[in-house]
């Protein structure tokens, strides 16, 4: 099962991983515009990141 990192847009691990990727983002703000996670109540901003920093190093 894929986890909700975003609960306001109900985005997965996933789907961010796959915007990172993809697009070859690197801001909480770009993967936000990418796939709306993080645009909500802003809770899962750090989770973002933590992300970001696993693909990007």
């Amino acid at each position: 099962m894929d986890e909700i990192i975003c609960n306001c847009h109900q985005v997965t691990r996933g789907e961010i991983e796959k915007a990172i990727r993809e697009k070859g983002l690197k801001t909480v703000e770009e993967v936000g515009e990418a796939t709306g996670a993080g645009t909500g109540c802003g809770g899962c901003q750090d989770d973002i990141q933590q992300i970001l920093d696993q693909i990007n190093g």
